[in-house]
């Protein structure tokens, strides 16, 4: 009998990636950087840090206390089963439905965008869409979210780091001048922002039931996924402020990286960035459907939903289709 679980080791770390890099990056830089200045850099290290500390308690918390669950689980562990672990675990639900409504709208937007459909009907069509495409495909188990994610993260990321790499050699020295950087304490008033962009780590310790030999596994992926990941928006924020004035930045704002392409690669490259951002948001929606079902059910089991959230459907739980 074959007891291959579905999530090794890069299967984790890309699922890390996907619920990390989703529409943050895109739409955070030119607000952060109405803050720190071109110094954004340094905020995404300063939020790399933060959540590297904060991965590696909760992988260790994961480790304690193996659960589907997460963060509810460890919730339940430390006050117990009450009104107050209760109340919080229904808090963190109804935020990440928020968050995953609010990423499939992002995909909606840059949907209709690029097929010339740019109305709210359209956009809200595409969200519609994506998020019922991702519910069929966490239905069909854990093995294909991995398997699907793997090649979702892969493609994406091969579009970002072509963007940064190339977009790289046409840095202009001077935009990244300290000259021009803002007082030091802008980059810690905007670390807020820049470490939302590394929200969705947390979902990797969803994975500990279904993940092989976790005892191993389950920092390392926590550590490579976030380390990663910050390397990765560092570079990003170079290229993207080393190309474009911190003024064209905030004004672009929503797609300031798909602008940094443009002068190097033409429309081609606003495209590309656009597709990369399609394909980012949906990544992280798929990412995140994982997490909640596998939140609801806990919290289901634990009497804080609905016993309908931990019923069996397909490979999933109906908890997935109510959400």
């Amino acid at each position: 009998m074959d007891n291959k679980k579905a999530f090794g080791l890069w299967s984790a770390v890309f699922l890390g990636i996907g619920s990390m890099v989703g529409a943050g990056i895109f739409v955070l830089l030119g607000e952060a950087g109405a803050i720190a200045g071109n110094l954004v850099w340094l905020s995404f290290i300063l939020g790399g840090i933060i959540a590297l500390l904060s991965g590696y308690s909760l992988a260790k918390l994961a480790l304690a206390y193996p659960s589907r669950g997460g963060i509810v689980e460890y919730l339940v562990q430390c006050y117990g089963e009450g009104v107050f672990s209760g109340s919080v675990s229904i808090l963190f639900y109804l935020s990440a439905m928020v968050a995953i409504a609010m990423v499939s709208k992002t995909f909606g937007v840059y949907a209709s965008m690029m097929f010339g459909f740019d109305s709210v009907f359209y956009s809200n069509v595409f969200a519609i869409t994506i998020l019922l495409f991702f519910v069929f495909i966490n239905l069909a188990g854990s093995s294909i979210i991995a398997k699907s994610e793997n090649i979702i993260v892969i493609i994406k990321l091969s579009l970002i780091i072509l963007f940064t790499i190339v977009v790289s050699f046409y840095i202009k020295p001077e935009l990244l001048s300290l000259k021009d950087a803002p007082p030091v304490l802008n980059i810690f008033s905007s670390i807020a922002l820049t470490f939302f962009a590394f929200e969705g780590f947390r979902v990797i310790t969803n994975t500990v039931e279904d993940m092989d030999n976790p005892k191993v596994n389950m920092l390392k992926a926590m550590i490579i996924a976030i380390s990663f990941v910050t390397i990765l928006y560092i570079a990003v924020t170079f290229a993207v402020f080393g190309n474009l004035s911190l003024d064209e930045i905030i004004k672009a704002q929503d797609y300031a990286l798909a602008q940094a392409a443009q002068p190097v690669f033409g429309s081609t490259g606003f495209t590309l960035m656009a597709i990369a951002a399609l394909i980012s948001t949906a990544s992280s929606i798929n990412a995140n459907l994982y997490a909640i079902t596998n939140v609801t059910y806990t919290m289901a089991k634990n009497g804080e939903l609905p016993t309908i959230y931990q019923r069996h459907v397909w490979h999933s739980s109906e908890g997935l289709i109510v959400s």
